[in-house]
């Protein structure tokens, strides 16, 4: 009889247990206690981490349209602005905003015939300009071409003499004007040239950058190559 009785003190009835379970709740320790933030508030903070640690989109560039004129030197004003310039233009192509333009002296247009410049003005060595000659019908070979344009341009014969690579090719427009591409690589310089003939007149446009200016914005810079076209073309 021993033996029952102590089987009848372990199993104790469930009102017992469930009596002796909810009369103290506050000695029962939630699970997620240890954690000093809640889960919802630690999901937000790792959100908020990842987004901080991606890097922001590239804003996209906005350009503004340059017309030239490619006057002479005698009837040249050596005076900026764009206004008065579009009526009468023989070329165009985009500047990006916040470049500046470079006043061209008359000298120096008599010279080497530099028509216009726009520069980074971060960086001066970024930029763009154009350069005419008159009295040319038609494009010589690609190799004379820019043979010819080296003479006047001294930066030009170091870049080709220096350079790593140096492509070229002939592209047409889709009214059959054609153009000499070039691009080259230099030691710490990358240059594009545009060249094409119209109106008695040979136009060169060149966009230059050194290479840490053209690994970060070879995609403004290529933008700003391909929009040169003469008046008519576009």
């Amino acid at each position: 009889m021993g033996t029952t009785t102590t089987a009848t003190s372990m199993f104790s009835s469930p009102s017992a247990i469930l009596s002796s379970t909810t009369a103290k709740p506050s000695q029962c320790k939630p699970f997620l206690l240890p954690f000093k933030h809640p889960l919802a508030t630690l999901t937000a903070a790792a959100a908020a981490a990842i987004l901080t640690a991606a890097p922001a989109p590239s804003l996209a560039q906005d350009y503004q349209v340059y017309y030239g004129t490619a006057a002479s030197a005698a009837n040249y004003g050596g005076y900026g602005g764009n206004s008065s310039k579009k009526d009468s233009a023989e070329y165009v192509y985009d500047v990006p905003l916040g470049w500046k333009e470079r006043l061209v002296s008359k000298v120096e247009k008599g010279t080497n015939g530099t028509d216009s410049e726009f520069y980074n003005p971060k960086k001066k060595a970024e930029k763009e300009y154009l350069t005419f000659l008159a009295g040319f019908r038609q494009l010589a070979p690609k190799d004379v071409v820019l043979n010819n344009l080296a003479l006047s341009d001294v930066d030009l014969q170091d870049l080709i003499a220096g350079a790593e690579s140096l492509r070229s090719e002939e592209v047409r427009d889709d009214k059959g004007q054609v153009y000499y591409v070039y691009e080259i690589d230099g030691v710490g310089t990358h240059s594009l040239i545009s060249v094409t003939c119209a109106k008695n007149k040979l136009y060169a446009h060149f966009v230059n950058a050194p290479t840490p200016e053209w690994n970060r914005d070879k995609d403004v810079l290529r933008h700003v190559h391909e929009s040169f076209k003469t008046v008519g073309s576009f």
